[in-house]
């Protein structure tokens, strides 16, 4: 039988997975996730309310992005103790968003419509999950008492 490895076998497991709930719990945390969600849903949808007539890669390219951002934000905000490791792959998703019209153009030019598009939602979910990280930094940073010049929310 394999034993437990890495974090498993750290004696403060439980207690990291509370900090990280107890952060992921404020106002500020859950209005992130909540914005992440829709942006991810928003840029699911794109396709379909912008049209993108001709752009079959990016229509599929921004549906299983945008599903996977809302599926992350849903993850972070029901269990951010067992999913602030992923939180990294929002602002990661949103670099993606923003290069893939000028990766997946198919033989065609993308079209201003199509760049914007994905320019904007793509900043926004890089700004998203980058304040989620930073937030969750700085709530532990509080946990441990250190002391720190930045505040989020009301901690």
């Amino acid at each position: 039988m394999v034993g437990p490895t890495g974090l498993e076998r750290h004696p403060d497991v439980s207690e990291l997975r509370q900090t990280y709930d107890r952060a992921g719990s404020t106002a500020p945390a859950q209005v992130l996730e909540g914005l992440a969600f829709l942006a991810g849903l928003y840029l699911a949808l794109s396709p379909w309310i912008i049209g993108f007539f001709g752009f079959r890669g990016m229509t599929v390219n921004n549906l299983i992005i945008g599903l996977v951002i809302s599926a992350l934000a849903l993850g972070l905000a029901s269990a951010y103790g067992r999913t602030y490791g992923m939180g990294w792959l929002l602002p990661l998703l949103g670099v993606w968003a923003i290069v893939s019209p000028f990766v997946l153009r198919g033989g065609r030019e993308a079209t201003a419509t199509t760049i914007w598009n994905n320019v904007a939602i793509g900043l926004v979910t890089l700004a998203l999950g980058a304040a989620a990280l930073a937030m969750a930094q700085v709530y532990r940073r509080h946990e441990r008492g250190e002391g720190s010049t930045r505040r989020l929310g009301n901690w």
